[in-house]
């Protein structure tokens, strides 16, 4: 990993080059890209199971942080959690768009080694790591399997509804409730 790379991967040095990104300079989003893609493109993978469709995602979500840049605010989230949410949705919203087949099975052997840092070592480098962990723990076994697996790991709603055997609105209550929760144990 180069220097200038590994530098960029701090939380703080995503943020400042956030900012350059929110200033329309291209050249912070080329390291912005370079610091955060090979996560960003597991995200995409994990959840679309299609390279193609995982790299079409990934440009997608890159333009929306261009567009976006200067809607990011470093006191709600890190840098990393913000893209990482964006590319999410974004995955998800591509699953959804192809209808019946989107409720195929997920693939749970996929592990693409980037040789970067991991999403959690960010979180610990963030300081963060402790807290969120700290308040999961506060949520019922079942609430916290949840919002694990469909933030962790990616699965769609409607893919843990199918898994957990339960209705989707059941999920989807479970998951909202979760999340309030955790906001305010983490806003504490």
């Amino acid at each position: 990993m180069s220097p200038t790379l590994a530098f960029a991967t701090t939380p703080e040095a995503l943020a400042a080059l956030m900012g350059r990104v929110a200033q329309g300079e291209r050249a912070a989003l080329r390291q912005l890209y370079d610091a955060t893609s090979a996560k960003l493109f597991a995200v995409c993978l994990r959840i679309l199971s299609d390279r193609e469709e995982a790299e079409d995602v990934l440009q997608e979500v890159y333009v929306t942080v261009w567009r976006r840049a200067d809607r990011f605010d470093a006191a709600r989230a890190s840098v990393m959690t913000w893209v990482s949410t964006i590319a999410r949705n974004r995955a998800i919203d591509r699953l959804r768009a192809r209808g019946p087949m989107a409720y195929a099975d997920q693939v749970e052997e996929l592990d693409i080694p980037d040789g970067g840092v991991s999403a959690e070592g960010l979180l610990v480098t963030a300081g963060e790591e402790g807290r969120l962990h700290r308040c999961l723990s506060e949520l019922d076994a079942r609430t916290e399997t949840v919002i694990r697996t469909a933030f962790f790991e990616g699965v769609t709603y409607e893919a843990l509804a199918r898994r957990m055997e339960t209705p989707l609105g059941t999920v989807k209550s479970w998951v909202r409730r979760g999340l309030a929760k955790l906001k305010g144990c983490l806003s504490q």
